[in-house]
């Protein structure tokens, strides 16, 4: 509640009340937070928690991770693990760096717990963040890393765009997430069909297969992040087509572009253009990562993401059939004090 009542206004105040900048802000000060290690192990005192579990042969310390978006470039990676978080996905990167989308981009929609983006990718580009993982170290513990497709390049060449993004963090990721599932690119949501999906897939299985046999290891995991607004019969589909190339798990939900849940008061924000995420998704990921589930007859391993915004919502993810759930929207809103009412949920279970 401190969080929500002060810190929260504040942020926004001094910030005059832009919501991209308080997001900038807060991930410089952790960035130059995770170069203090005795302030990390303070605040590991507070939030950590202890849960192993392991997922498509992956050791996570506990199954709360943030999710791509938040930490884009990965400039804070020792700081996430110190509040609590099981695991970081960066991105999502595109091969080639690109600025984004137009600002204002990011609106914050406090009275329905909700969050419009339209960033558009907006990264320093694959070879910046290897360069700056190579440089600092991965954090201590699992990264995965959201590669999407850059804006520049035409949907006949996405493959190749995406492979090379994959070449590039290679040596880099404990797992990665191809992101065919945002709103604010145009065309990407279109790498969902059956024939699109397929050939992508097939590629990227491909080319991981053969950097992890140069490097004498085991191949490293593919997910696909899926969008909330598929029908259950292009899920379907789409959960088929991930199982005739051997994905080893899938990412249930991207932002949706419905406004359903958006109260009243805040209904001019929500024409803005992009995605939506938060309070007003909580349902519908959960149904979409149930659907998931029983589709897959429980092979597929679930990342469950959208509208965990307390602690029963991550217990009620977990009981639809995910493994492991992710935060975004709620630790923006809510802070590091929803992660510790996250993890005393699932203490209780």
């Amino acid at each position: 509640m401190l969080f929500d009542n002060l810190v929260r206004p504040a942020l926004y105040r001094l910030s005059k009340n832009d919501a991209e900048l308080v997001h900038e802000r807060t991930v410089t000060a952790l960035g130059r937070l995770a170069a203090a290690e005795p302030a990390l192990r303070a605040l590991h005192r507070v939030y950590g928690a202890e849960r192993p579990v392991k997922v498509f042969g992956v050791r996570f310390p506990n199954p709360v991770g943030l999710a791509a978006g938040m930490d884009k470039d990965g400039r804070a990676l020792r700081a996430w693990p110190a509040l609590g978080f099981g695991f970081v996905e960066v991105g999502t990167v595109t091969r080639l760096p690109q600025p984004g989308n137009p600002r204002p981009r990011l609106f914050a929609l406090p009275g329905s717990d909700a969050v419009i983006n339209r960033m558009g990718f907006n990264n320093a580009g694959a070879a910046a963040l290897a360069e700056r993982l190579e440089r600092t170290g991965k954090p201590p513990v699992p990264l995965g890393v959201s590669i999407g497709k850059s804006k520049a390049a035409p949907l006949d060449e996405a493959v190749a765009d995406y492979q090379e993004s994959l070449r590039l963090l290679y040596p880099h990721a404990d797992y990665f997430a191809v992101n065919v599932s945002s709103p604010n690119t145009p065309g990407l949501r279109s790498l969902q069909d059956r024939g699109a999906l397929s050939e992508l897939l097939n590629e990227l299985q491909a080319t991981s297969a053969s950097l992890a046999a140069k490097a004498g290891k085991l191949a490293t995991p593919l997910l696909v992040k899926v969008a909330p607004d598929l029908t259950d019969e292009a899920l379907a589909e789409l959960i088929e087509v991930c199982e005739e190339h051997a994905v080893s798990g899938l990412i249930a939900t991207n932002t949706t572009l419905s406004r359903e849940g958006v109260i009243g008061a805040e209904a001019g924000i929500a024409e803005q253009a992009g995605g939506l995420s938060g309070r007003p998704l909580t349902t519908r990921a959960r149904e979409v990562v149930a659907f998931v589930h029983k589709e897959s007859g429980g092979r597929l391993p679930i990342i469950g993401v959208g509208g965990i915004m307390c602690g029963d919502d991550a217990a009620r993810m977990l009981d639809a059939g995910a493994s492991l759930i992710q935060l975004y929207t709620g630790f923006a809103l809510h802070g590091p004090g929803l992660l510790r009412r996250v993890h005393r949920g699932l203490s209780d279970r």
